[in-house]
Parts: structure tokens; C-alpha cells; sequence
């Protein structure tokens, strides 16, 4: 089963729910970090890397001594990462998606890929958790190869835990993907409630079943309770905002060493997981 743990904005706890389940799980767990421009998962579960490899995505070179200068090759560009001049060709390589139509079209073959590199990929252990993450090369802005390469170390013999980025763009969408479910984490705020209105209609356009988990539960109002229950979306799980877990988490704690009590919430919190998507 595939878990996606999502947030319509940064800072409500995404990373925390995703460790904490991985952790109350202990076996057959695979946690894939898919927040590649901050990857943190790494700072609570504290794997050991023992395998990291570098990532990288094909854009155009182009041989003007060969090149006609046709122009075909912008043409087909969605994302103008090529423009044709008078007697010269210009690749912005940051806003190429490597979709390969540049060098598909061009009639003299005068472009070929050329890998340029994204980031790396690491891969490593922590007891019984396979643990993978992505670090994009800092001044990257192309995160969804990245994401890709990550989950395409994903195992389909374990419970595979995606901490997926924030926001509802291309990077948290290539990240859901495919998922059996995902897990919205939110918080009792007005940019809390706006932002889960926005990752609500996301999952729901991708046809995922979703549920939301409110962290901090009890330091705002209860405009989010009022919105799942009118758009009909389970509460899954409630987290109180209790100190002992923020200290905890400031040195690096995961929630369910420092409150074992938590573990079996996290527990039944995987429980209905799977019997909704088996429903």
C-alpha cells in the first residue's frame, strides 16, 4: 500500500505524521522522502546511507553546424526552453522539461539529449525502515525528475510512506501520484483552512481517497472540523498542541519515542487507512 502524507501549505506537521507512522509500523516499511527541495525526514528517523547516486534529466545541445535554423524545435517548446535566432540557437536549460520533442522533430538531427544533473539520490536503513530521499542541487528548480527517480526505487512488497512536498503544484502532484491514499495534514488556522481547500480539490481532481489530519488541533478555531464534515472528508486523526512534542521535535525526537503513548494512535491511524482503502 502506497500512503502519501500531503499539506496544502509548509509547517503543519506533514513531515512529523510521516515519520511517526513510519516508525509505529517498525517492519516492512519504506519511507520515501519526496520533499527534495527540503528533505527533513532524515533528521528524526537518522538512517545510515549506504548508497547515494546521482540524478539527472536530458535537454537539447544543438550542432549549429549542422542546424537549419528551421525553427521547429521552438515550435514545438511549451516551455520556450529553446529559441531559434538569426544564425544561433539558445537552450534555457532551467525551463527545459525534457520531453524530447526538440530533438524528435528536428529534421536534420541536429539536437541530441545531454544529461545535465538535478541531484542526488540516497538510499539507506534505519532498523527495519528502508529509507530514500532526494537533495536537489541547490538553484535547481526542476524538483519532479527528482521526485520521480526517488519513488521509482519504490518497493511494492512494503508499506511505502511518501512524504510528499507542500502546496498543490507539480512537485506535490508527481509525488502523490498514483497513491493508494493520502493523508492531508492541516491545522485549525485560516491559512490552514484555505490551503486545505486548495489540496482537497487537488487529491479529489486526481480521484485518490484522502482523508485529513489535524495537528495543533486545539490552538484556533473549528472552521476546519465545520469544513471536512460539510465536504464530508474523514478526520482521521487529532494532535493537541502539547509542548513536550514541539521540545521533542526540536532536538530531533521523533513524537512516539519521546510519547510512547502516541504510537498506538499512529497505529490505529494506519489501521483506518487501510480499511478505507479497501472499502
Amino acid at each position: 500500500m502506497i500512503i502519501s502524507v500531503a499539506s496544502g501549505k509548509g509547517g503543519t506537521g506533514k513531515t512529523t505524521i510521516a515519520v511517526n507512522l513510519a516508525l509505529s509500523l517498525e517492519k516492512n516499511v519504506q519511507y520515501l522522502d519526496c520533499d527534495v527541495e527540503e528533505p527533513n525526514g532524515h533528521i528524526f528517523l537518522k538512517p545510515k546511507f549506504e548508497k547515494t547516486s546521482i540524478v539527472g534529466t536530458p535537454i537539447p545541445e544543438v550542432d549549429e553546424s549542422i542546424c537549419t535554423f528551421c525553427g521547429k524545435c521552438a515550435e514545438i517548446c511549451e516551455y520556450h526552453a529553446i529559441i531559434v535566432l538569426k544564425g544561433s540557437v539558445l537552450v534555457f536549460k532551467e525551463l527545459c522539461h525534457s520531453c524530447a520533442g526538440c530533438w524528435l522533430v528536428c529534421p536534420v538531427n541536429a539536437i541530441r539529449p545531454q544529461e545535465r544533473e538535478l541531484g542526488v539520490l540516497e538510499q539507506g536503513n534505519v532498523g527495519e525502515i528502508e529509507f530514500i530521499q532526494g537533495q536537489l542541487r541547490i538553484g535547481e528548480a526542476m524538483s519532479p525528475p527528482l521526485i520521480r527517480a526517488v519513488k521509482k526505487a519504490m518497493d511494492p512488497r512494503k508499506t511505502v510512506i511518501i512524504d510528499a512536498p507542500p502546496g498543490t503544484s507539480c512537485p506535490v502532484i508527481t509525488a502523490v501520484k498514483n497513491s493508494d491514499f493520502v493523508i492531508l495534514v492541516t491545522e485549525p488556522t485560516p491559512f490552514g483552512l484555505h490551503d486545505l481547500t486548495l489540496a482537497v480539490a487537488m487529491i479529489r481532481t486526481m480521484g485518490i481517497k484522502f482523508g485529513v489530519v489535524i495537528n495543533r488541533s486545539d490552538i484556533g478555531h473549528d472552521a476546519v472540523q465545520k469544513y471536512c464534515e460539510r465536504e464530508q472528508i474523514p478526520i482521521l486523526m487529532e494532535i493537541k498542541n502539547d509542548r513536550r512534542i514541539a521540545e521533542a521535535y526540536s532536538r530531533g525526537v521523533p513524537m512516539i519515542k519521546a510519547l510512547p503513548e502516541y504510537k498506538t494512535q499512529f497505529q490505529q491511524l494506519y489501521q483506518e487507512v487501510e480499511r478505507r482503502v479497501r472499502s
